[in-house]
């Protein structure tokens, strides 16, 4: 996983610019309608980015000053932030995503080396480093531009995020137990990345970026292929997947 802060903060703008791109064409009855997640228009999407990187900026903020500062003041705040933003007209949307996205790149940029390793955490989860702040960020960027269901897809993920996810979703999977033993493959490289205990019962191939979109229930895994252990027939049949997060 990349956690170096300057090359983490150049794909955090890369990503950026690929998203407000995305934003910059949507009209005003588009920013109403469904995106892929459920019961979320691309309106509560794009607010959510939005706050979420006013969030993340607070914990930045903790890490540069020593100043306990939280990512959000409690759960209900950040739902209500969402629900009353999402309405909004458009370009008032665009507005919002790029002058959060603007601060948040502004405060890392004041961050101090030695300040990169000061633990910090989110409103759920354990402490992490503050670098890893930067990495939920693009995390949160690239998997959301997706949900906007826009025009940005698994495959326009860099191969590098793909790669960086795979290694972090399933080492998060592993760690909560909750998800069958298999093994992830990507095709043409031979990464691997196991899930649970050694033997793995089923191993799933295919793309590294429909991989990914699978594991985060962005995709119901058709470009993908399952094979048993030596000795069982699974029939092809993908594992049932936990939710992600």
């Amino acid at each position: 996983m990349d956690s170096e802060p300057g090359r983490l903060q150049d794909r955090i703008d890369q990503a950026t610019r690929r998203l407000t791109a995305t934003v910059a064409g949507l009209t005003d009855s588009q920013a109403r309608e469904p995106s892929l997640l459920p019961g979320w228009t691309r309106g509560h999407v794009l607010t959510h980015i939005a706050r979420n990187a006013d969030g993340l900026r607070n914990l930045l903020v903790w890490a540069r000053t020593g100043v306990v500062t939280p990512q959000y003041p409690n759960p209900q705040a950040r739902e209500a932030g969402i629900a009353a933003g999402a309405g909004r007209p458009a370009g008032a949307l665009a507005e919002d995503v790029e002058q959060s996205a603007a601060a948040f790149a502004a405060e890392a940029a004041r961050v101090p080396a030695s300040a990169w390793e000061v633990p910090v955490h989110g409103i759920n989860g354990p402490d992490h480093p503050a670098w890893f702040t930067l990495f939920r960020r693009l995390t949160e960027v690239e998997i959301h531009h997706v949900d906007l269901r826009a025009g940005y897809t698994p495959p326009d993920w860099p191969e590098l995020f793909v790669a960086d996810q795979l290694e972090q979703v399933t080492g998060n999977f592993s760690a909560r137990g909750d998800f069958p033993p298999c093994a992830i493959e990507v095709a043409g490289n031979g990464q691997r990345y196991s899930i649970g205990p050694a033997g793995d019962a089923v191993t799933v191939t295919g793309p590294g970026c429909w991989l990914l979109a699978w594991l985060t229930g962005r995709d119901a895994g058709s470009a993908l292929s399952a094979r048993g252990a030596p000795g069982e027939d699974d029939g092809g049949v993908l594992p049932r997947l936990p939710a992600w997060g």
